[in-house]
């Protein structure tokens, strides 16, 4: 079977972990928006479902703040940031297709407070930072 080269949206509006391929948004009032850049999920394959750590959670940059099933195997979510949990999206765990169809919208995953915001933000990279990591993994990668 061939391959298919990554196409997708890589929006400007939010920062990026290449390691993880993981997006950070703030949002304001000291809150963040959490997520999967559509390259991770193109890489791991449709999501079937999505569960978050639950509301509360202390989650140190890199550790698991929830799991992806994606067709044969389950998949750690590793935090972007250090956080404290809010919110999971209960409506991704619902209907984990969100995430797949709309990673930078309604298929959010967390809802939190940063906890070391002033030291990790510069580790994240912007939008155009990420297209470049992305394009070092896949050349043929189109951005939508």
């Amino acid at each position: 079977m061939a391959h298919t080269p990554f196409s997708g949206p890589i929006p400007d509006d939010r920062l990026y972990c290449p390691q993880h391929d993981m997006w950070v948004q703030e949002t304001g009032n000291g809150e963040v928006l959490i997520g999967a850049s559509s390259f991770g999920i193109f890489l791991a394959g449709e999501i079937i479902a999505f569960t978050c750590k639950p509301k509360g959670a202390e989650v140190d940059i890199g550790r698991g703040m929830g799991t992806v099933e994606c067709r044969k195997t389950v998949l750690a979510v590793h935090a972007p940031i250090s956080f404290k949990l809010l919110e999971g999206n209960e409506d991704a765990e619902d209907h984990p297709g969100l995430v797949n169809s709309a990673p930078y919208g309604s298929g959010w995953m967390a809802r939190a407070t940063p906890t070391h915001w002033a030291e990790e933000k510069p580790l994240l990279i912007d939008a155009t930072a990420y297209r470049q990591h992305i394009l070092g993994i896949e050349p043929e990668a189109r951005f939508a």
